[in-house]
């Protein structure tokens, strides 16, 4: 099968080319010898990245190989060629050998402790002392990635109830040198500013959320070059999340105020020079193949089209160390009808979806 891409082919910040191929399931800028089976023609991106996507989690827990099927798909037809696992209770592994499956990056369960995060998501430790050997299972487990939940509310204080850290200080170091030492990176999911100066000072390598960060720890965060994925789809239900807490209104308070605060810190996250990444938090609550909306968001919230497009794609992908448009690299590509880059909205329509060298989507007309 030969595939000849022509419009502008965007590789990434600097360059762009009007032209390349697909042959069998390599992308090449050198033109065969053979003609080509179909053109696709139009904007040619690099496969989008979801860095903050759970196949195999619905709302109450792990979901059957089946129904991870189905999300998978979604966010595949959606343009999603390679997800980022932000924890999941369910073994997807299978993923990997399915070529008609987005590429996944997997980190294995969140890690939390009893009662401090949502019911039959994450590994629930006893002890805050057993975080660095969870840590280190969960790094042998996965694909280079660990998820710690780093606050939650705790309801144990009653009427006071309100985000608090799950774990101590020194077990966090402890726990992220662990997972250095054995080749995975570390992400945590904070709502609170409690958590924050303690995973910097851990060494985090990324943050989830990061709603609660000050302008002090926004400055902190650019100067160690820690990328945040901004989930502001999950952010904007935290009104509602808000109204079912009246029992708490400490908390209630504070999700509140995080919530009508969200675009401004995307907004000054990015100002600072942080790499705000895209993730649409899908499973749980939310549905898959929504990346589109995420990036709306992060649009609507003041950051530059252009950033978010690269964002959901090639300097995620650099970042993630996975391939680009590259001589030789596995196709995986988007082809849009307009650019992204100066309508956002574009994203939410790809022309055609190719996935290891095969047409996986396509619109109307979308080859010839």
């Amino acid at each position: 099968m030969v595939l000849h891409l022509r419009g502008t082919v965007v590789l990434d910040d600097e360059r762009e080319v009007g032209e390349a191929w697909v042959v069998g399931d390599r992308l090449t800028f050198d033109r065969p010898s053979a003609a080509p089976d179909a053109v696709l023609e139009g904007w040619v991106l690099p496969g989008l990245v979801d860095v903050h996507c759970h196949i195999g989690l619905a709302s109450d827990g792990p979901v059957d190989d089946g129904t991870a099927e189905k999300q998978a798909l979604a966010d595949r037809d959606s343009g999603v060629l390679l997800v980022r696992d932000a924890g999941s209770p369910a073994d997807t592994g299978w993923v990997h050998d399915r070529d008609d499956l987005p590429r996944l990056i997997r980190a294995g369960r969140h890690l939390a402790r009893p009662k401090r995060y949502l019911r039959h998501y994450g590994r629930e430790l006893e002890s805050v002392d057993q975080l660095p050997a969870a840590v280190r299972e969960e790094a042998a487990r996965g694909d280079g990635w660990v998820k710690l939940v780093a606050d939650w509310i705790d309801r144990d204080l009653g009427a006071d109830g309100d985000l608090r850290p799950l774990w101590p200080a020194d077990v966090l170091a402890e726990a992220v040198a662990g997972a250095h030492a054995a080749g995975a990176r570390v992400t945590a999911h904070t709502f609170a500013t409690e958590s924050i100066d303690a995973l910097l000072d851990a060494g985090i390598d990324c943050l989830e959320h990061a709603t609660g960060a000050t302008p002090d720890q926004i400055d902190r965060i650019a100067a160690a070059g820690i990328p945040v994925t901004a989930t502001l789809l999950q952010i904007g239900q935290f009104e509602a999340i808000a109204a079912q807490g009246s029992r708490y209104p400490r908390f209630a308070a504070r999700m509140r105020a995080l919530h009508a605060h969200r675009y401004a810190l995307v907004r000054d996250l990015h100002d600072a020079g942080v790499p705000v990444l895209v993730g649409t938090d899908a499973g749980g609550t939310l549905a898959h193949g929504r990346i589109a909306d995420e990036a709306a968001e992060l649009v609507r919230a003041g950051l530059p089209p252009r950033d978010v497009v690269a964002a959901a794609s090639w300097r995620t992908r650099a970042w993630l160390g996975a391939e680009g448009l590259d001589e030789g690299a596995s196709a995986d590509l988007v082809v849009y009808e307009a650019d992204p880059r100066e309508d956002i909205g574009v994203l939410a329509a790809p022309r055609a979806v190719v996935l290891r060298g095969d047409v996986v989507a396509a619109a109307p007309r979308a080859a010839r």
